[in-house]
């Protein structure tokens, strides 16, 4: 599955667009390399994801095309979470 498409489907980011737009600043790394939108995610993958100030990190449990918002969030879990002062 794309990046993009899994980050919408797991709502990670609300949109498509906005998650290629993420990628294609270099702000999401997949198993420590710079991942595309276009970039092919598996089960297993460790993803660092930059919003901003904060710094998520987690692992993708499940691949679906389609979920229901109530299970999105059993698609990855939540390894770390910190806040970067710039």
């Amino acid at each position: 599955m794309r990046l993009d498409k899994f980050l919408k489907v797991s709502r990670l980011i609300k949109r498509r667009t906005l998650a290629k737009e993420i990628a294609d600043q270099g702000r999401i790394l997949i198993n420590g390399n710079v991942a595309k939108a276009a970039t092919n995610v598996a089960t297993g993958d460790e993803m660092k994801i930059q919003f901003g100030q904060k710094l998520l990190t987690i692992q993708i449990d499940d691949l679906k095309e389609t979920v229901k918002k109530d299970e999105a969030s059993n698609l990855y879990t939540i390894k770390h979470e910190e806040y970067i002062n710039q």
